[in-house]
């Protein structure tokens, strides 16, 4: 019969029951989750954690291993576990938010609102929502982060139609593409992104906790609804380290 035993931890994490090596994996994954063990943070001793979860040597590592093949952490030798930078990898062949995409993976995205303000559309903004030059639209600035890691800064211009009832949610654990479609009703379509490198200035650098003049990622989305009209048009500022993209192109 596996043993079973429950996590040692005042916030037990789900799934907490099952094999003892998948015991020990769900709530070291889930302290990792919530910020409880940091970035770098080096986990307890394996004598620790043998004695925390009433495990042998044996189960203890087989659940490190599980760990370390989801990248959440790394060992040095001599040193022991670590825990990894949390890396946000995307498919840029399906139109999914951070959350969405990263939940799947077992990561825990929330956000910090900076502001939500109706602004005057800049032109780059009135061209991407197709409003006129000045013409107000709602401004959403979030801090990201991943695993309670700072990952991204971003900037997103809806309507003033849509954005107008943004407020009204939990916008810090609420992803804004689920809220776009079961919320307000709007079937959302395609998106046209623009990837490049850049450079974090000194507001970013201390927001991302990067050097200031470091390299970041920056990814520009126009998101469509079915009718083809815009609907929120996002600048992501992120940390280099924090996202890979993957895509599979055909041969023609």
């Amino acid at each position: 019969m596996a043993q079973t035993t429950k996590p040692l931890s005042a916030s037990a994490a789900p799934n907490s029951t099952g094999p003892l090596y998948r015991v020990i994996y769900n709530d070291i994954k889930y302290r990792i989750g919530n910020g409880e063990y940091s970035m770098d943070q080096r986990l307890p001793s394996e004598r620790r954690l043998m004695a925390n979860y009433h495990a042998s040597r044996v189960t203890v590592r087989h659940a490190l291993q599980q760990l370390q093949e989801e990248n959440l952490v790394h060992s040095k030798k001599g040193k022991g576990h670590f825990v990894s930078s949390p890396t946000a990898v995307q498919n840029l062949g399906r139109l999914l938010g951070l959350g969405e995409s990263l939940s799947q993976a077992g990561m825990i995205v929330t956000s910090k609102v900076f502001a939500l303000e109706e602004v005057p559309a800049s032109p780059e903004v009135a061209d991407a929502l197709d409003v006129g030059i000045n013409d107000r639209v709602t401004c959403l600035q979030r801090l990201r982060f991943i695993n309670s890691q700072p990952a991204s800064f971003d900037t997103s211009y809806f309507p003033v139609g849509i954005g107008s009832y943004l407020g009204e949610y939990d916008l810090e654990r609420q992803d804004v593409f689920v809220l776009i479609e079961d919320r307000l009703g709007i079937e959302l379509s395609t998106a046209d992104l623009v990837i490049k490198i850049g450079k974090s200035d000194e507001a970013l650098a201390a927001r991302l906790g990067i050097e200031i003049g470091g390299a970041i990622v920056e990814i520009e989305r126009l998101t469509l609804d079915a009718q083809g009209s815009p609907v929120d048009f996002e600048i992501l500022k992120g940390r280099s380290d924090a996202f890979q993209f993957h895509v599979r192109v055909p041969r023609w």
